[in-house]
């Protein structure tokens, strides 16, 4: 698959911007975030999972930042939509929210990957 296809899930502008221009910052950062996203994301199937709206608050607001340097809005909103419903401790839908946040970060990842994380 074309790389290319992939790249309209991010902002690459902004995430260059955010590495003063350097694209292989970006790729390393992009390999990091690789490593670290599953990690992240099965605390937040934990917290789900447990009904926990601290852990899934703080995870949440972890992933979203993370998410964010990338410009990868619909991933960054689907984060933030689960860290406001731990912030506010109401868990209604929150199973369906976490199911976008995977979909979107199953689009994310193979965007990160072409830019050299060596996935996807």
């Amino acid at each position: 698959m074309d790389p290319t296809n992939h790249l309209s899930i991010l902002n690459l502008a902004a995430a260059l911007e955010r590495v003063g221009g350097d694209n292989e910052l970006l790729e390393e950062v992009a390999k990091l975030f690789l490593d670290s996203a599953p990690d992240l994301l099965g605390q937040i199937r934990e917290a789900v999972a447990r009904r926990d709206p601290q852990a899934l608050q703080h995870a949440a607001h972890t992933l979203k930042g993370s998410v964010g340097n990338f410009g990868a809005e619909a991933a960054f909103d689907a984060a933030l939509r689960l860290e406001k419903m731990g912030r506010a401790g109401d868990l209604a839908g929150v199973k369906e929210a976490f199911e976008a946040l995977e979909a979107e970060m199953q689009r994310l990842e193979p965007a990160l990957a072409s830019l050299g994380g060596g996935r996807g």
